[in-house]
């Protein structure tokens, strides 16, 4: 296994359709990069929820799960489970974030992922970020849609703990679906961690990745 770290990261983009995606997905790598990296500009667009208990329950969530960050948060009002029918804007939406400035890690929905809602995020964005790194986050849910991941971050049990605990506190209109509970959120992290030789880990889709062997001098290439 190769580890990777950012060479830099000023400023972070989560993206998600749903409130609680990003929390589920990423929180723990949101704890981590957060601490590790203090400051850290953090803008969050979520499609749906806007004026409701769950865009409450979101910006509670994520100031939570971004300690230390100048967080801004942007929940909009676009119907959940008809996104695909909104596609325009959503699409301006995602826009008017890239427009906000260049973030070095983005986390956003996989495309792989069978929800027609978040496969519609998961198509705009890389038609708007065309050369950022992107991590595509995974949500246990009822479709069984989950795929062999490329990217591990490893989590410390103190961590996961964490994540867990800071779900449950921000995310009460929640807790009555059979899905979400320790159990679920730790079982995930479990299997991803015995793939990544650690005890606990969350686990992102990478489109893309572009490796340089040495500094690029900005010249014309050799043919």
């Amino acid at each position: 296994m190769l580890s990777l770290l950012p060479e830099r990261l000023d400023r972070m983009l989560l993206l998600g359709v749903h409130c609680n995606e990003i929390a589920i997905g990423a929180g723990g790598a949101l704890l981590e990069l957060c601490r590790a990296h203090p400051g850290v500009q953090v803008s969050a667009l979520v499609l749906t929820g806007g004026g409701s208990l769950r865009e409450e329950e979101e910006r509670a969530a994520l100031a939570a799960f971004c300690p230390g960050a100048k967080l801004e948060v942007t929940v909009l009002d676009l119907p959940d489970g008809r996104l695909t029918t909104r596609w325009e804007r959503a699409k301006q939406a995602v826009e008017d974030m890239g427009a906000h400035g260049d973030p070095d890690l983005i986390f956003a929905p996989s495309p792989l992922d069978t929800d027609p809602d978040l496969r519609t995020l998961a198509d705009i964005v890389p038609t708007v970020f065309r050369d950022h790194l992107t991590f595509c986050y995974e949500i246990v849910k009822w479709e069984n849609d989950l795929t062999v991941p490329s990217v591990y971050l490893p989590l410390a049990e103190p961590v996961l703990r964490e994540k867990v605990a800071k779900l449950h506190e921000h995310y009460g209109s929640q807790r009555d679906r059979a899905w979400f509970d320790g159990e679920t959120f730790g079982g995930l992290a479990r299997i991803r961690g015995v793939q990544c030789r650690a005890r606990y880990a969350e686990a992102f889709h990478v489109p893309r990745i572009v490796l340089a062997v040495a500094p690029l001098t900005g010249g014309d290439p050799v043919l």
